[in-house]
This record gives structure tokens, sequence and C-alpha cells, in this order.
């Protein structure tokens, strides 16, 4: 949900967040990670993928990586919702493995939680597909000299 007030800045948030979608759309490292962002509220993003066996370990069960690829794009991008004019960068992240996941639709969900100016602090969580937490990060993110519009896929999601 876009801020509340003025009907101009909330189709500027909006549009923002769907620039947003696009950019992560457009990453060369989705290829290899089929994932979905969406986001719908400011402070808030959400990814969906699909584990399958292409990301197991040699134990049978999803890699550590794809953990904290998801925790850290949904922490980021919670983020990044709150800064229009700079990419961000993470400069630190935190995260714990809670149980182990297979197969089956997994989500992850980030919240900014607090930092507005030159760093942000944002937490996310996997959920499962029976609504079970399988892991929980803390990053922190701070504004670069990159500017979102200069990006290629910074625009609408395709």
């Amino acid at each position: 949900m876009p801020p509340e007030g003025d009907p101009a800045l909330a189709a500027g948030a909006a549009s923002h967040w769907r620039a947003l979608e696009g950019l992560y759309a457009s990453a060369a490292i989705n290829e290899l990670f089929a994932s979905r962002l969406e986001i719908e509220r400011q402070g808030e993003a959400r990814i969906t993928f699909e584990v399958t066996d292409k990301v197991y370990h040699a134990a049978g069960a999803a890699h550590g990586t794809i953990y904290f690829k998801m925790l850290d794009d949904a922490a980021f991008y919670a983020a990044n919702t709150l800064v229009s004019d700079r990419f961000l960068l993470t400069t630190g992240f935190n995260l714990h493995f809670t149980k182990p996941v297979r197969e089956g639709l997994v989500t992850a969900e980030g919240r900014w939680v607090s930092g507005k100016r030159r760093v942000l602090v944002a937490e996310s969580r996997l959920v499962d597909a029976d609504g079970e937490e399988i892991g929980r990060g803390t990053g922190t993110f701070m504004r670069s000299r990159i500017p979102l519009s200069g990006l290629p896929g910074y625009g609408p999601a395709r």
C-alpha cells in the first residue's frame, strides 16, 4: 500500500516499487535462482521461489546459498523502498538456519527496521509451504553512489 496523503507521492512510491521489481527481475543471478519480487507497501518486500533438487547440497536439502540470497534480497528491497534515488549495498548480514528445506514453494519476507539516511537496517525470514520458518536474517545496507535511474533494469517489471 502506498504512503497515505498526497496522491502524487503515492503514485511516485508505487512507480518506484514497480521499478525495483523490474530491477530485481533483470538481475542475471535470477536466471540461476528463479524467483519473483513483490512490493506492496513501503518498508516491505516479498520474494517467492521454488526449491528443487537443483539447489541441494550433498545431503539432499537446499544449500545455504539459497537461504542467504533470498534473505538478503528480501531485506535489501524492503530497505530500498525507502530510498528512491540510490542503489543500496549490503554492508553486513547475519543469518540463522532454523530448518532444512528439500522442496516446495518458499517465501522470503523482508521488513525495514530502522535508519533512513546513510545506513538502513532490515530483517527477513524464510517461510516454507507449510508456513514454518526455515531461516531468518538481519542486514545493514548503505546508500551507494550508484543512481537507480542509471541502471538498465530499473523500470517496470517485465
